[in-house]
């Protein structure tokens, strides 16, 4: 009989950077850190505690759904803790227990399990929690009424929420480098744009996120703004407080990102970056909710699918023989 050599055949990808789900999760959750740290010192322990419980319950909803589907224990990967700790950062400090016991079992069950976990959610998880506590509770998210009682060295307003309100007037309360370094009210870990920046550049440079999702989205965030500003200046913000306030900067690096439900090709995700921002804009400026970052996000999650089929064609592609 003859000797034939067996080869072992397996599916890309065929090298390994050392990489892993487990050290991906870290590091985006150390570059979550500067944010999270501003807003407990802002806030108070309050903050903390709403970021401890998001995160613990996640984690525990998570080993709930592996026993039940009998599953492999994925909580060492520290994706629910992720999913956990970016839900705590989009809520106010004062969030009651319950809502956010509520919101981390919609996240690990609705958003990430029931589609059979890691890698296969259509939507950010987070989002979808985020999405459904807003439409069932808005009160809670009126941050200007949650925080009402804390006592602030600035001007105590929520700048999306006061925009309106109170209409293109409301811009004269703050300044871009107030917003950018947190002088303003919101949730947790939303209101320190200096510290999201530098979380997403240490991303990007570490590859954890595309920089063109990103990039683009902050594009179509400003270039839609403008356009908004430059049709009626009585009306509508510019683009820098837009860019500096509410979820604009924690949707751009930490939650249009997401790998499950974002484009892997290039030209798709420079498209999926700048409709995020440009739906941001739009809800914002004549919809009914003051941030539309969540709804934006959740719009381009259920497109994602059809925008990641647009490629250049191969090459060589379409060329008959003479």
């Amino acid at each position: 009989m003859n000797n034939k050599t067996k080869l072992i055949v397996s599916h890309a990808p065929f090298w390994h950077d050392g990489d892993s789900i487990c050290k991906m999760n870290l590091h985006i959750m150390l570059a979550a850190v500067p944010a999270v740290i501003f807003g407990i010192v802002q806030f108070g322990m309050p903050a903390l505690g709403v970021i401890l419980l998001a995160v613990s319950c996640s984690m525990f909803f998570e080993l709930i759904m592996n026993f039940a589907t009998k599953r492999s224990l994925s909580i060492g990967d520290f994706d629910a803790a992720l999913l956990g700790l970016l839900f705590g950062m989009m809520l106010p400090a004062t969030t009651p227990w319950w809502v956010v016991v509520t919101g981390t079992l919609v996240i690990i069950v609705l958003g990430k399990q029931i589609y059979g976990g890691l890698g296969a959610n259509p939507f950010n998880p987070v989002i979808v929690g985020i999405a459904i506590l807003i439409i069932s509770w808005p009160g809670y998210f009126d941050v200007d009424l949650a925080l009402l009682n804390y006592d602030f060295n600035f001007k105590a307003l929520a700048p999306l929420a006061a925009l309106k309100h109170q209409g293109v007037s409301a811009v004269d309360l703050f300044t871009i480098k107030g917003l950018f370094l947190g002088q303003q009210v919101g949730a947790i870990g939303s209101t320190f744009g200096l510290g999201l920046v530098l979380g997403g550049i240490f991303l990007i440079i570490k590859g954890y996120i595309r920089w063109e999702i990103t990039i683009s989205y902050i594009a179509g965030v400003i270039v839609t703004a403008l356009i908004f500003k430059m049709s009626n200046s009585q009306n509508f913000a510019g683009p820098m407080f837009h860019l500096f306030s509410g979820y604009t900067l924690i949707g751009a690096i930490f939650l249009a990102n997401e790998n499950s439900s974002s484009p892997v090709n290039f030209i798709p995700m420079l498209i999926y970056g700048f409709l995020g921002g440009f739906l941001v804009i739009l809800i914002r400026n004549i919809g009914a909710y003051p941030d539309g970052t969540v709804f934006a996000i959740l719009l381009i999650n259920l497109v994602n699918p059809l925008i990641d089929r647009i490629r250049p064609k191969a090459l060589g592609r379409g060329v008959t023989n003479a």
